[in-house]
């Protein structure tokens, strides 16, 4: 159907059939003298004026050309000196066998290796004092070399601590902390233990189980069946006179614990730790990498 269409639309009007035969007849007639003048132009019968080849009118491409203009056509103009070839030629070389480099700026091999390595230099010094204050005041990474966190950490597991979460707020029931040694514990160094008891509450032990001011401390992290012993009063505590056992928690103090309850030496030995020894927060295990881990 379209294409009935368009053919209608080509032939029905007479004006363009006519248009077309012309342009046609006059193409033809082109051709046809254009054959001719060629044949007669092979056969040596086809004057220069004749021949379609050759134009009619010559024109001489030299005077038709604008004429260059030189340097010392110029003379002495504002910007360009005028040039002269008899004195000048030390900043002018005239010929490529001239032995003058001209010198475009270019640093040498030995230049180039220096300045890398000068920013090389500052790269790495900017890189060791970013990690030592990243380390001094904000983060910083431990290992564990004991089973007393177990089975939260185990022996040869690596850790991230924050040390600026104490600087934001107070320190929290359940923290894993790290802290400075107790002078009255030998070995020194630091230790990690878990936040147990806040300053001014009560502790003891009962039938295995944590009572803080009487009450059952629930321990998710710990074994189900667990059974843990009571423990002697230790240094550091303010027990008032009617308590005989456990311990009371002395202001700007916190009594920690491992997790690992029977192999642990922590404030049941030791007693409650002053918070300003705090180290930090321990918040990411991040080693070994299969066990990478939120604290």
């Amino acid at each position: 159907m379209d294409d009935e269409l368009i053919n209608q639309d080509s032939t029905s009007d007479p004006n363009k059939r006519t248009w077309s035969r012309e342009m046609l007849e006059r193409a033809r007639i082109r051709s046809t003298k254009n054959e001719k003048l060629v044949q007669k132009e092979n056969e040596g019968l086809l004057s220069n004026e004749e021949s379609p080849l050759v134009s009619e009118k010559k024109v001489d491409d030299s005077e038709s050309r604008q004429k260059l203009v030189t340097r010392e056509d110029l003379g002495e103009v504002e910007g360009f000196p005028a040039l002269n070839v008899q004195s000048d030629t030390s900043s002018f070389p005239l010929s490529s066998t001239s032995k003058e480099v001209p010198d475009f700026g270019i640093p040498s091999e030995k230049k180039r290796a220096m300045k890398l390595l000068i920013e090389w230099g500052l790269v790495v010094v900017g890189a060791v004092v970013i990690a030592l204050l990243i380390k001094a005041f904000l983060f910083q990474a431990y290992y564990i070399p004991s089973p007393s966190m177990e089975p939260t950490l185990e022996e040869g597991n690596r850790i991230i601590v924050n040390k600026v979460s104490y600087n934001l707020h107070d320190v929290n029931r359940g923290d894993l902390v790290v802290f400075d040694s107790p002078k009255n514990l030998p070995g020194g160094g630091q230790l990690i233990k878990r936040v147990v008891a806040l300053p001014g509450e009560f502790l003891r032990i009962h039938n295995g189980n944590v009572l803080i001011n009487d009450g059952r401390l629930l321990e998710p992290y710990l074994p189900v069946e667990f059974e843990m012993d009571r423990f002697l009063i230790p240094d550091n505590c303010g027990n008032l006179p009617d308590e005989s056992d456990g311990c009371r928690v002395p202001p700007d103090h916190v009594f920690v614990m491992g997790d690992n309850r029977n192999d642990s030496r922590d404030s049941r030995i030791f007693g409650p730790i002053p918070i300003d020894s705090i180290e930090g927060r321990a918040f990411l295990r991040v080693w070994p990498l299969g066990k990478m881990k939120r604290l």
